[in-house]
């Protein structure tokens, strides 16, 4: 169990802990000394008052995994063939194992919010543009252009993907960039 742990980490009593989850001092002792076992209610009440997912509690749920991490990763090049398939697909495997996984939910949320934020890009910019040029800001764009700014948009998150997956495989922290804090 991660539950004394994740207390001291919140800066809580064990008296504040058993006053926010309902469950007696006696018995937050008696499971962080590992004498019992929690309940599943007891896990529950737990989880909601140490504000964490009921997995997040017990040491076994909590794993390294990098390929997986690699593959989540990896999943979002489906942008290629289609720019919604870049947040579904990771948004599909990102749940599937979120919280059961060290590093997954900085990643999965950080991955989405990217693709989120660029698939808006990918749409709103020649979007603009042309409605820019239609009141004459900007001169009309050519369909080169268009196509010249849709390509770097791929580039770039073609390139941010491969990156993130090498720092996935040498342990670094990932980054995407920009992106709109959609998920948390």
């Amino acid at each position: 169990m991660r539950i004394k742990e994740l207390r001291s980490q919140k800066g809580m009593s064990q008296e504040f802990l058993a006053e926010e989850s309902g469950l007696s001092l006696r018995t937050i002792q008696r499971i962080e000394n590992n004498e019992s076992n929690p309940t599943g209610e007891s896990l529950k009440r737990l989880s909601n008052a140490l504000n964490v997912n009921p997995d997040e509690l017990i040491d076994w749920a909590i794993k390294e995994d990098k390929k997986y991490l690699t593959f989540l990763n990896l999943s979002a090049l489906t942008f290629l063939f289609f720019p919604l398939l870049g947040i579904l697909i990771p948004f599909i495997l990102w749940t599937s194992k979120k919280g059961k996984i060290k590093n997954i939910d900085k990643l999965g949320s950080n991955l989405i919010n990217f693709e989120i934020a660029w698939t808006i890009l990918l749409f709103s910019i020649p979007f603009s543009w042309f409605l820019i040029s239609k009141i004459g800001l900007l001169e009309k764009p050519t369909l080169s252009m268009i196509f010249i700014v849709i390509g770097v948009l791929y580039f770039i998150n073609f390139a941010l993907i491969l990156l993130n997956t090498l720092r996935i495989s040498n342990g670094k922290d990932i980054f995407y960039y920009p992106q709109i804090k959609f998920l948390r």
